[in-house]
């Protein structure tokens, strides 16, 4: 049965115009993570939930979000990588599908951009620098997610209240906030600089809905903020997670042990997605030209979603990857995505009518 919902209208946005959803928060495409289970419950719970279709292979997407579509009759997004082999496949298929809206972080294609506007679908990149939105915006973008450095996985340092107020300031489509939110005073601040929304990944991920099995929900439970830390030694670039014993290891391994988990993890991951060494290949030049990396961070950029899988889908926190934004060390307990919605949503309304006083 459909929960009531709390009609508050200064929590009405653009984002939510666009969207069609209730409440302007949406549920990030966490690799292994954003399901079709994870989706249809934020949507049901009137938030707006991302299919994680880059862990997916590219010709099963469309199964999945027609299993969605079994689960929910709320409009819910696509999210993939546009660089990644199948990107058009994907993209076919959310059009064909008559999917809500894309999300896409990664060497973003003007021309895969293009095809998804004429088929009426609603573009949402993800941005981690000011600079990088008004050139989202140029290529088409209908709404902006940016991530501050509090968020999980890749990251940057520049703040989320930093980012999304500057962001705000210089685009004209709605900027939605990421990395550090969890609540509904959280809500209200990012409307208060600027943002028309929030986007969150660590707290859906510790949802009763979301496929995190119990020891790794327990790791995650148990972080303090100090224990969400940034390395590089995963894939050579910046990244936020819980510290563990893997991550142990990677620091201290040297340049031929991190080569052969690279290795292994591209073999890992060209099973996982069905594309083949040249594909693949093809993928990594690209991510390498768009985001200036060294070819030893080509190599190692397999490694993030194959450790990821084992981290947040196997169940194993001691040998995978546990990416994390800051705000797990303040997440304590695993509610329903209804729970979850309906207690931001009522604080919320009682924070703004706190600061109306």
């Amino acid at each position: 049965m459909e929960s009531q919902r709390i009609v508050a209208t200064p929590l009405k946005t653009r984002v939510t115009e666009l969207l069609g959803c209730d409440y302007p928060v949406l549920q990030t495409g966490m690799g292994w993570v954003a399901t079709p289970k994870l989706v249809a419950a934020a949507c049901n719970a009137g938030a707006f939930g991302f299919l994680a279709a880059a862990t997916i292979p590219p010709n099963e997407v469309e199964g999945a979000i027609l299993e969605i579509k079994e689960l929910t009759d709320r409009p819910f997004g696509v999210n993939f990588l546009m660089d990644a082999p199948g990107a058009d496949v994907i993209s076919q298929a959310i059009i064909r599908q008559g999917v809500r809206a894309a999300g896409y972080n990664r060497a973003p294609s003007a021309e895969l951009i293009q095809s998804l506007k004429d088929g009426g679908v609603v573009c949402v990149p993800t941005c981690g620098a000011v600079k990088h939105t008004s050139k989202a915006q140029q290529l088409g973008a209908d709404i902006i997610i940016v991530q501050g450095g509090e968020g999980g996985g890749h990251t940057g340092t520049t703040p989320s209240t930093l980012l999304a107020s500057a962001s705000a300031d210089l685009v004209d489509v709605p900027i939605v906030a990421a990395g550090g939110f969890r609540d509904g005073r959280g809500l209200v601040a990012a409307l208060a600089f600027g943002a028309e929304g929030v986007a969150m990944g660590t707290r859906f991920l510790m949802t009763a809905e979301s496929p995190l099995p119990p020891a790794s929900f327990e790791r995650y439970q148990k972080a303090s903020i100090a224990d969400v830390v940034v390395s590089t030694a995963l894939d050579g670039m910046p990244q936020r997670m819980v510290a563990n014993e893997l991550l142990g290891k990677l620091e201290k391994a040297g340049p031929i042990r991190k080569l052969i988990l690279a290795l292994q993890s591209a073999r890992a991951l060209q099973a996982e997605t069905g594309a083949s060494i040249p594909e693949l290949l093809k993928s990594g030049f690209a991510m390498r030209r768009n985001q200036g990396l060294s070819i030893s961070q080509t190599i190692m950029a397999a490694n993030a979603p194959i450790l990821a899988r084992v981290g947040v889908a196997d169940g194993d926190p001691v040998n995978g990857y546990l990416a994390s934004g800051t705000v797990a060390g303040v997440i304590d307990d695993r509610p329903t995505c209804d729970d979850l919605i309906r207690s931001i949503m009522e604080e919320a309304e009682q924070t703004l009518k706190r600061l109306a006083l």
